[in-house]
């Protein structure tokens, strides 16, 4: 019997750009950089985000602050990060992109906020299916929008291969790139 050794490399990403969060009032919290310099970290943040415009960061964060605010709770930071980690892996590449690519952050993020509170099936069957069938909903607008995110990236081109093709005798066979009947 031979032995089969397999081996595997992980390629070492950077750490992703972090925020810290400070309480302005109830419902607002101004994001600051962790530990690096600020220019230095808006700079991470704009290219995490696939953009040059500050006022789009800003709206970012935001955006992000209020899909992670927690049911009966605050803002909470780890989701902020989570959400901006799940951005800046999948290298938006403009605005357009990016937006998208928050929706889904912010769409993973509800979902799982609906599921949590399915875990102990509190409330009652009513409840309890009501909870399931929104985060039914969620979790098919995600699949949805990565399908939309997968088409934007490869530009809606189409690829077909035929593998095996069977031409009887006495018929013919065509081969080629066909246009629409006229």
């Amino acid at each position: 019997m031979s032995e089969v050794t397999i081996t595997t490399s992980v390629v070492p990403r950077s750490k992703p750009v972090r925020v810290k969060l400070r309480r302005i009032n109830a419902d607002i919290e101004k994001a600051y950089p962790p530990a690096e310099d600020a220019k230095v970290w808006w700079s991470r943040l704009k290219a995490a985000l696939g953009t040059a415009s500050s006022e789009f960061v800003n709206q970012t964060l935001f955006q992000l602050q209020t899909a992670a605010r927690l049911p009966s709770s605050g803002i909470s930071e780890i989701a902020v990060n989570a959400a901006q980690g799940m951005i800046e892996s999948a290298k938006p590449k403009d605005e357009l992109e990016a937006a998208l690519v928050i929706q889904m952050a912010c769409t993973h993020t509800a979902a799982m906020a609906i599921l949590s509170r399915l875990g102990g099936a509190h409330g009652g069957d009513r409840h309890v299916a009501m909870m399931a069938g929104a985060a039914s909903k969620m979790l098919k607008s995600f699949a949805v929008q990565v399908e939309a995110f997968r088409r934007m990236r490869a530009g809606g081109s189409q690829y077909m291969r035929i593998e095996h093709v069977h031409v009887e005798s006495n018929a013919h066979a065509v081969i080629g790139n066909f246009g629409p009947a006229r």
